[in-house]
């Protein structure tokens, strides 16, 4: 394995809809945060379809800069003090979160709420394994069974000791989520989409008591876990905390299994495998849920719930954003066929629906 520079998660040129006053923010920011020098090169990380992150490579500091993406957005979504404060307050108790350095709420330097990082410096993994690295089987079992430990970490964290109790509604959560996704597909439907009605009904017919009340995550999975150059079996950052809050940690992991394709998934679930989840070595769906829940104490009694779920949840997120490209807030053309997506994962839904 090789930990050369080529393994590294690597940033773009800015999307000219994405620019922002670079001077104003360096200004900003050499206030808060001591000892900048130089002026910023500023680059994208240009993957993401939700929250925006730029890279400020300073000639002593490499930092990240998080931001909302233009155009409409839903109400509680893009929260960026709310993101922040989140991963300041569970730093200390789970380390693998970046360390947070300045929050910004004045409108006046680049008109939106923003906060800057530490930028942690590792491997991304995205739909396949960056050249230059090779995992065999064994290996792979062993960054698979990394990764679902850091979800079980964070699901066992003391929500009082890290000072997070107020960041969630208490029980209920999983009747909030349903009422909630579902009123936000209804807001962002397109002429172009399916009604969804069967699966929002489905849904709210079979919502479940919470199995606890934990931190979770909202969008845990590969691409949101940084791997140490040296050692990638090692995680050494969780990111994206847009989704955090309190909830029920089945949610949670449902959220995470929507992403989690599989070698002998049909062949468009295949082309929408977004992570190296189908290599040799990786766990199964199935064993990844008898793998958590061994290791949690837990014994759900009906997963097709938490699996519809997190596809529903998943299929709002991606309607959600091309409802912002079909309405011509955004250009960026990797949008333009999320319509599809979400029309295969309401049809998948149904399936899992009827085996149930």
């Amino acid at each position: 394995m090789s930990d050369s520079e080529t393994l590294l998660d690597q940033p773009r040129s800015l999307r000219e809809e994405d620019r922002f006053d670079i001077e104003a923010v360096d200004q900003w920011l050499r206030g808060r945060v001591a000892g900048l020098e130089g002026q910023p090169q500023v680059e994208q990380f240009s993957r993401g379809a939700s929250n925006l992150t730029y890279r400020l490579r300073y000639a002593n500091r490499d930092l990240i800069l998080r931001r909302p993406p233009p155009g409409t957005k839903a109400k509680s979504a893009h929260n960026m003090v709310r993101e922040y404060e989140i991963q300041k307050a569970l730093r200390p108790i789970y380390p693998y979160v970046p360390e947070m350095l300045a929050l910004c709420t004045n409108d006046s330097v680049i008109g939106c709420d923003f906060y800057v990082m530490e930028r942690v410096r590792g491997i991304i993994l995205r739909k396949n394994l960056p050249p230059g690295l090779e995992l065999d089987r064994e290996q792979t079992a062993t960054l698979c069974r990394n990764a679902i430990e850091r979800l079980i970490e964070l699901h066992s964290v003391d929500v009082e000791a890290a000072g997070l109790d107020r960041i969630g509604k208490g029980t209920g959560y999983n009747r909030r989520q349903i009422d909630g996704w579902s009123e936000r597909y209804q807001r962002a439907k397109t002429w172009n989409v399916a009604s969804g009605r069967y699966v929002m009904q489905w849904l709210s017919d079979h919502v479940p008591d919470e199995v606890a009340i934990r931190v979770i995550h909202g969008d845990f999975r590969f691409d949101n876990l940084v791997l140490d150059a040296d050692d990638p079996l090692r995680i050494v950052g969780v990111l994206d905390w847009e989704l955090a809050t309190l909830g029920d940690p089945l949610m949670d992991l449902g959220n995470s299994l929507a992403y989690w394709v599989q070698a002998d998934d049909d062949r468009y679930f295949r082309g929408f495998r977004r992570q190296p989840t189908h290599r040799a070595g990786m766990m199964t769906r199935a064993e990844v849920v008898d793998y958590y829940c061994d290791r949690m104490g837990l014994k759900p009694d009906n997963w097709a719930f938490y699996e519809v779920y997190g596809l529903f949840r998943l299929a709002v997120i991606a309607q959600q954003i091309y409802f912002r490209y079909h309405h011509r807030q955004t250009r960026n053309r990797q949008f333009r066929y999320f319509w599809v997506a979400v029309n295969y994962l309401l049809w998948r839904c149904r399936r899992i629906i009827r085996s149930a």
